[in-house]
């Protein structure tokens, strides 16, 4: 391996063998904003096999300052963060295999990933992608590495199918309501240590360390120099609807998940693609032209200023609506401009 790799293998949990195993490996990371950028360089240089990154979301100003895959010219030309992050990763190294998807995670791409990954890291920002990340798992039986951060902390868990409870087990102990990067900042060095042990407990699993890896859930605050370990088997639930005895995994069906969410920290309104009218790019255009509206093209998407809001519409068909936190008023506008 010409030496790349030469001082990961002199660690001698890794070595040769277990550097071997990382070159072979196929990792999922779902998100690709603060976490999900810091862990795919990681997981990148670390030696990863393949990786597959899914983002349905673009480089913004705000984003630089904890999202360390993207540049000034990225925010500047909006370009989508998987698109931006590719560059990045295949410039790190050439020889990796990278496949990006720019689309909303849904049960259907999230059973195809799970079929074909070693492991899923989690860089969400919601509990609905993570229940369906968490289902996939189980239904699939192979790990996800739970991780999420704001303020000056962070909560890190390897969710291991059969170890422990799941992520649905926890859910009714769980804050329906959640600070978010909007609501309470967060500062770089949060995101890198919650993303370090992250990447930590998956080189653990990929290079055939599983039995180092954490068995309670771990949560920090740099500021306060606080940190806390939290068992969690007693939470599991016997009749759990992904982990229990008779598991019917509810987030993978379909249309469990609606056509229409509020963004968590995004001040968005987004709209999935319904199977049965087909909108894209082209029809935006040709509305906004109609509205007289100021309007923005790239290969990936079409930008449309119009009644004081921004509405971007993607190829796949999914339409974000900025500048509003509630579903009917997004429902009201996407109706006022698209019929």
């Amino acid at each position: 391996m010409d030496g790349r790799y030469s001082r990961q293998e002199l660690f001698k949990p890794i070595g040769k063998e277990g550097q071997k195993n990382l070159c072979q490996s196929v990792v999922t990371i779902v998100g690709c904003g603060a976490l999900g950028s810091a862990i795919a360089e990681t997981m990148t240089r670390a030696g990863v096999g393949e990786i597959h990154l899914v983002d349905r979301d673009y480089v913004e100003l705000s984003n630089l300052q904890r999202q360390q895959l993207f540049t000034e010219k990225d925010a500047e030309e909006m370009k989508p963060k998987v698109e931006a992050a590719k560059i990045r990763l295949t410039a790190i190294r050439s020889d990796m295999r990278l496949t990006t998807y720019l689309q909303h995670l849904d049960g259907a791409l999230m059973e195809k990933l799970a079929q074909s990954s070693d492991l899923i890291l989690d860089a969400t920002d919601n509990f609905e992608t993570r229940l369906v990340i968490n289902d996939a798992a189980a239904k699939y039986d192979i790990p996800w590495i739970y991780g999420a951060c704001v303020g000056s902390s962070g909560v890190i868990f390897p969710f291991v199918p059969g170890n422990s409870a799941c992520f649905r087990c926890l859910m009714p102990v769980l804050p329906s309501l959640n600070e978010t990067c909007d609501t309470a900042g967060i500062i770089p060095s949060a995101v890198q240590v919650t993303a370090a042990l992250q990447c930590t407990e998956a080189l653990k699993w990929l290079s055939g360390n599983k039995a180092a890896m954490r068995s309670k859930m771990h949560h920090f605050n740099l500021w306060d120099n606080t940190v806390h370990d939290l068992g969690i088997s007693r939470i599991k639930n016997a009749n759990c609807e992904t982990c229990g005895s008779r598991p019917i995994y509810p987030a993978l069906q379909s249309g469990s998940g609606g056509t229409i969410a509020v963004l968590c920290g995004r001040e968005a309104v987004q709209f999935l693609p319904n199977p049965n009218r087909k909108f894209g790019m082209a029809d935006a255009l040709e509305v906004g032209e109609k509205l007289k509206a100021q309007v923005r093209s790239t290969p990936y998407f079409v930008e449309m200023k119009v009644y004081g809001k921004r509405a971007v519409v993607f190829a796949d068909g999914r339409i974000l609506i900025h500048g509003m936190r509630n579903k009917t008023e997004g429902q009201k506008f996407f109706h006022q401009l698209f019929g």
